[in-house]
């Protein structure tokens, strides 16, 4: 497996961040890869940094989002979209490193209902 530096994503995460009210998402320090040959099924992930490491070599936290190149780039721009916001939600308000679940509470569950929700917000400031 391969990860590179993906700065057509990161821009598209700055352009997102730029659109929704997700003022507690800081776009520098979230960092964006590519990856090819991965056998997973997942279109895109995103990637914790745990308090310990954190801690240890004295960063602030940061996450890392990365897109299966060979499941992600084929896909319509709507839909990449739709994904970059869901792996966004992943984020907790407190932005600490580390990540939350599908099933979390009331506005903060990840599904397709608040994904679309947050896709029609971003739509509506082109």
């Amino acid at each position: 497996m391969q990860f590179d530096l993906a700065p057509d994503i990161q821009k598209r995460i700055r352009e997102i961040l730029g659109k929704l009210d997700l003022p507690y998402i800081d776009a520098t320090r979230v960092i964006c890869f590519r990856s090819t040959g991965s056998s997973s099924r997942a279109r895109a992930r995103i990637w914790s940094f745990p308090t310990i490491w954190q801690k240890a070599l004295r960063i602030k936290p940061h996450y890392a989002l990365e897109v299966l190149g060979e499941k992600f780039d084929h896909l319509h721009n709507h839909d990449q979209t739709r994904i970059l916001i869901h792996e966004l939600m992943h984020i907790p308000k407190n932005f600490s490193g580390a990540l939350l679940p599908h099933r979390g509470r009331g506005k903060r569950r990840i599904d397709h209902l608040t994904v679309e929700q947050l896709f029609r917000q971003y739509r509506a400031h082109r």
